[in-house]
């Protein structure tokens, strides 16, 4: 029997990486999933960030298989990495809305269905080392990330006695759609063999291992973790990597500083 037989999952941004492989692997431990995602490839398109569009989606879910018991908000983007100086406000406002507007979503409204059930719930949410300390992300990618994780201990503490717990997971560096130009960049370089290389691991991480840790936290294995951000990073975020230093002064339009 299947860790999570006879459980009910929705996972967002499930068309590749993290989400793809955690759906593979929940369906694999005997869940019905339902894989959503902006993109193609999932088994429904969803704006992770959009209320009406999350609403209804968890709506259609429960409906449909009588109930939720396991919800993984996963679905993000990552803004690239331009320096605050460099951003607009509109580009940190649509990274805040599917990083960190998504996952409040999904806690507003799986938790919903999941107390009126009255049977408890895991509820999971990507975060990121980046969101840990500087270095691992742009400006805006990493405050979303942050925000995640301050988010889910909120939610677990707000939704004391429910029986439902709220988790993050943190991953490092892993080969996704988002991170693919990184990979792409070093191989085509002849520098694959410095992927990873500030991790005392010493290399990048595979989705499939993200999913483990989702599926650790979905299962009854974890029925004493709540609130918790999951560091799966190997080691990255045990040491201070340096970064480049930006200058976020203005400039004056004359050109003198």
């Amino acid at each position: 029997m299947g860790r999570l037989s006879g459980k009910v999952a929705l996972v967002t941004g499930a068309a590749s990486g993290i989400g793809k492989a955690t759906v593979d692997l929940f369906r694999n431990e005997g869940a019905t999933v339902i894989g959503a995602d902006v993109s193609e490839g999932a088994d429904v398109r969803a704006d992770a960030g959009s209320e009406a569009e999350v609403k209804t989606l968890i709506e259609e879910v429960v409906a449909a298989h009588g109930g939720l018991d396991i919800l993984f908000a996963n679905a993000g983007v990552s803004g690239g990495f331009a320096s605050i100086a460099e951003q607009t406000a509109e580009d940190w406002a649509e990274i805040l809305r599917v990083n960190l507007i998504g996952p409040f979503l999904a806690i507003k409204y799986g938790a919903r269905y999941m107390e009126k059930a009255g049977r408890g719930g895991s509820i999971i949410c990507t975060a990121s080392v980046a969101g840990l300390r500087s270095g691992a992300g742009g400006a805006a990618y990493s405050a979303s990330k942050a925000g995640v994780i301050n988010l889910v201990q909120t939610a677990a503490q707000q939704l004391s006695g429910s029986g439902i717990r709220v988790n993050a997971i943190c991953p490092g560096l892993i080969e996704t759609g988002m991170t693919r130009p990184i990979y792409d960049m070093a191989r085509d370089s002849g520098q694959s063999h410095r992927i990873g290389e500030l991790n005392p691991t010493g290399r990048g991480g595979d989705p499939s291992e993200i999913a483990q840790a989702a599926l650790f936290l979905a299962s009854g294995a974890a029925s004493y973790v709540n609130g918790a951000a999951l560091v799966v990073d190997g080691g990255l975020s045990s040491s201070h990597p340096t970064t480049r230093r930006f200058d976020i002064r203005m400039t004056r339009p004359d050109g003198e500083g």
